[in-house]
């Protein structure tokens, strides 16, 4: 028994290992791999599929520097104050959300970072699960560690859920206005970060996005 315990041991050391090492690798390919499928897209693929829909994606990317600064400002007021500051995890925002989420009864606010939400977004899927949760933090922890934040910004703009089959805010701007990225307006930009968490539901011309577009046009004022 002592004798199966230890290859078991062993065989599940290896193989946890061999986990972090793909990781690594992975992530690591993102300096210089711009992904063009990500495991949420795919999973909407999946939903649609099982609906007997069936669901296009549209997904372009574009370097950060050719982003509209205000929509670059307005993603990170909105999302992540902190992005700059932390290394992955904003501790007074996960404190913050719990906090909130105990009053309430329920999830009504998170706490994840831009880097958390890359994490899911390129890797995971929306389970609340602990081993979901410790997957996201390992691959956050490793994005801090190998990407500039120029670089996890940019994967990240450039593979957020905007609307039903678009991601991207390339694909966003085009869904959710019918214009080129470069032609939206401050408003445009920030009704868009106002969108995040929750694209599916959300509509730009609705009350909640415009109210939450008007505070973030004062914040990156």
């Amino acid at each position: 028994m002592r004798r199966f315990l230890r290859r078991f041991a062993r065989g599940a050391g290896i193989l946890l290992g061999l986990a972090v090492v793909a990781t690594f690798a992975q992530v690591l390919a993102l300096r210089w791999h711009d992904p063009q499928s990500t495991a949420w897209m795919r999973m909407r693929q999946r939903q649609a599929h099982e609906r007997g829909e069936e669901l296009s994606i549209r997904h372009g990317w574009v370097p950060l520097a050719q982003i509209p600064r205000d929509l670059r400002r307005a993603v990170i007021a909105a999302e992540d104050a902190g992005f700059y500051r932390h290394h992955g995890f904003d501790w007074a925002a996960i404190k913050a959300a719990s906090a909130r989420n105990a009053e309430a009864g329920g999830v009504k606010r998170g706490g994840s970072t831009i880097t958390q939400q890359l994490a899911k977004n390129l890797f995971l899927s929306p389970s609340r699960s602990y081993v979901r949760k410790a997957r996201e933090a390992f691959i956050t922890a490793v994005m801090e560690l190998s990407l500039p934040k120029e670089r996890i910004l940019e994967l990240y703009l450039n593979s957020i859920e905007l609307g039903r089959g678009s991601f991207g805010v390339a694909a966003g701007a085009e869904l959710q206005f019918g214009v080129p990225l470069r032609g939206l307006t401050r408003d445009q930009c920030c009704r868009l970060a106002a969108i995040i968490p929750a694209p599916l539901r959300y509509r730009v011309s609705g009350d909640f996005v415009r109210r939450r577009a008007e505070q973030l046009a004062r914040m990156i004022e």
